[in-house]
């Protein structure tokens, strides 16, 4: 564990520092990411050694409270916010609430702006679902020349506006492998094969929950058949319940309260006396 203040300047300590992460570059270790969103999903994480967390600002607080040492980083959707006044403040208040990184897929300018107030920036290459109208729909990317070379030259805007770390979706792994010593930023794969410094899959999709998984997600686990079960279990035990119910059979009398003995008779008495 490393010692630290948070940007909120609250002594604290990280399994991993954005140095750390930045040092990923050259000593080749590898990373996990996964992206826990309640309670259940974030002690999991930890006590599976997942090395660091992808949060929604709405989790943050949580995971502070839950996982206080674990590098966590927090995001903002594309449309949240529409001025960059708006942006800053938001990435401020949850850099001061403890995340260790800000995640954005806004303009080189976003980024520019949030580096230049030493925070760490996130930022998001290839596939990005929420621009996939400009690239013709969902798609991999970089399985081209020409493609890998402007992945390239994204990652040198990126470089030169200040992000430290990039979410690479479903881009051809020959490109990120060729691109990841050719780059400072600290690559993320999702979907980019086994050539990023951190690789990131998503909680349904490691669990095994997702119903439609894409390509590049890969099942550890089976928890779609126990929540199907779980669902199985609660329609029937409703519907016992409302035929036990519509039947006057329930509540049965050991979940009823009964008179104490003699105050029956003595209620009638008193009700006959009216």
């Amino acid at each position: 564990m490393k010692n630290i203040y948070t940007f909120g300047r609250r002594p604290a300590q990280r399994n991993y520092t954005v140095r750390d992460l930045i040092n990923l570059k050259t000593s080749g270790e590898r990373l996990t990411m996964c992206n826990p969103a309640n309670e259940a999903e974030i002690l999991a994480c930890v006590e599976a050694g997942i090395d660091l967390l992808t949060l929604w600002d709405v989790h943050l607080d949580m995971a502070r409270d839950i996982a206080p040492t674990q590098f966590a980083g927090t995001a903002m959707n594309w449309g949240q916010f529409a001025t960059k006044d708006e942006i800053m403040r938001h990435a401020i208040d949850c850099m001061e609430r403890g995340a260790d990184m800000y995640f954005t897929n806004r303009s080189c300018d976003v980024v520019e702006m949030l580096a230049r107030e030493g925070i760490p920036v996130q930022v998001h290459m290839g596939l990005v679902p929420s621009l996939s109208h400009w690239a013709g729909g969902l798609r991999a990317f970089g399985r081209t020349a020409d493609e890998a070379m402007q992945i390239y030259e994204t990652f040198k805007r990126y470089e030169n506006a200040g992000a430290f770390a990039c979410e690479i979706e479903c881009v051809a792994e020959e490109t990120l492998r060729l691109l990841n010593s050719r780059t400072s930023i600290v690559t993320i794969s999702l979907g980019s094969g086994n050539a990023g410094d951190v690789i990131f899959l998503f909680m349904a999709d490691i669990c095994g929950e997702a119903d439609d998984p894409p390509r590049h997600a890969y099942a550890f686990g089976n928890l779609g058949r126990l929540h199907k079960q779980i669902y199985e279990e609660r329609v029937a035990a409703l519907q016992s319940f409302h035929s036990e119910v519509r039947a006057k059979a329930f509540p049965y009398p050991a979940q009823s309260i009964s008179m104490r003995d003699g105050e029956l008779e003595k209620l009638h008495e008193a009700l006959d006396k009216l």
